[in-house]
């Protein structure tokens, strides 16, 4: 495996200087920051604005209904539609909103919980992963398969105790009126905003350090055994870092610029989606829904499992058809 990740590139910087430029450094976190946050922003607003719309019509709940005969085959009730419909749409916090709005027991919970984490916020995040060259329609394919299949499986073997236990037992979501709706909405997004933009400076800031100090080729040597097994290249363990404990919105700039810079090839963070597109934000999503007492385990080892079979599988099938194409077409 080549590991070109920081050869000859601004990334490599002599371990000789004392102190980092802390000027440069400012300069490259703002600017950078900027640009990842604008990106986002431009995606996220219109996006979240649709959704609400579309629960206060009542549309969305009608969408659930065409969706509910695929939840029954996974062992859901119809309504548990609207859960990943939310999840798929915004991210997990709003899966569990609804979650909690619902009659459901742990094994509900739980295939549920695998969906909104491997297919969640879906039109950003396929933005991102567009962006370092994998095809959208590729990406969106590869998440929502994978959750579906996931909740076969899971439907399949979680302990039959599951079933009986609930986990939430609440009445329906009920319908605000449009402009405390609206306002309620306006107030959460400029929550959500500021937070981003919180995140992104300081994870900009810790990346331009390491890029000063020439640590990402440390970290590199450090993690490359793991990151061989997952099929990626070990030159990608900064970016497996960030993806896991932070996800592709939060991390977005980082990711974005290692490909924008040149750090790697489009196969290369090709490759990287196919494994972050079903594993990212391990962390922080884990515990998020193993706050409402739902089984880590059957939520972590499922999707690492998936993650790998999807690398290794578009590894082989490179291999096997000789494709010399973009690798988000190919």
């Amino acid at each position: 495996m080549r590991n070109h990740f920081y050869r000859d590139s601004p990334w490599s910087h002599n371990l000789s200087h004392s102190s980092p430029d802390m000027r440069q450094v400012a300069r490259t976190t703002f600017k950078r920051t900027i640009d990842t946050a604008w990106f986002l922003i431009k995606i996220m607003v219109p996006v979240s604005l649709a959704v609400e719309l579309l629960g206060w019509s009542g549309l969305l709940q009608k969408i659930a209904l065409v969706m509910a005969p695929l939840m029954k085959i996974l062992g859901l009730p119809g309504e548990a539609t609207l859960v990943y419909i939310s999840g798929a749409l915004l991210n997990n916090y709003s899966a569990i909103a609804v979650m909690s709005s619902m009659n459901l027991t742990i094994h509900d919970a739980t295939i549920l919980a695998f969906m909104s984490l491997v297919s969640h916020n879906l039109i950003v995040e396929t933005a991102v992963m567009k962006s370092i060259g994998s095809s959208a329609v590729k990406m969106v394919t590869l998440r929502v398969g994978t959750a579906i299949i996931g909740g076969l499986l899971l439907n399949l073997l979680l302990p039959a105790s599951f079933r009986e236990i609930k986990l939430f037992a609440s009445s329906s979501i009920a319908q605000s009126a449009f402009w405390p709706l609206m306002a309620s909405w306006a107030i959460s997004t400029l929550k959500l905003v500021g937070r981003i933009i919180l995140y992104i400076l300081v994870l900009m800031f810790i990346q331009t350090l390491l890029e000063q100090f020439n640590l990402m080729e440390r970290l590199s040597r450090w993690l490359g055994w793991l990151m061989q097994i997952f099929g990626l290249e070990p030159s990608m363990s900064f970016l497996w870092i960030v993806a896991n404990v932070v996800g592709y919105t939060y991390g977005a700039g980082i990711i974005k610029a290692a490909r924008g810079d040149g750090h790697m090839t489009v196969q290369e963070g090709d490759l990287f989606n196919h494994h972050a597109a079903i594993t990212h934000s391990l962390f922080e999503d884990t515990v998020l829904f193993s706050a409402i007492s739902l089984p880590v385990i059957w939520l972590l080892v499922p999707r690492i499992i998936f993650s790998m079979l999807a690398v290794w599988g578009e590894r082989a099938r490179r291999t096997l058809l000789k494709r010399s194409l973009r690798a988000g077409i190919a």
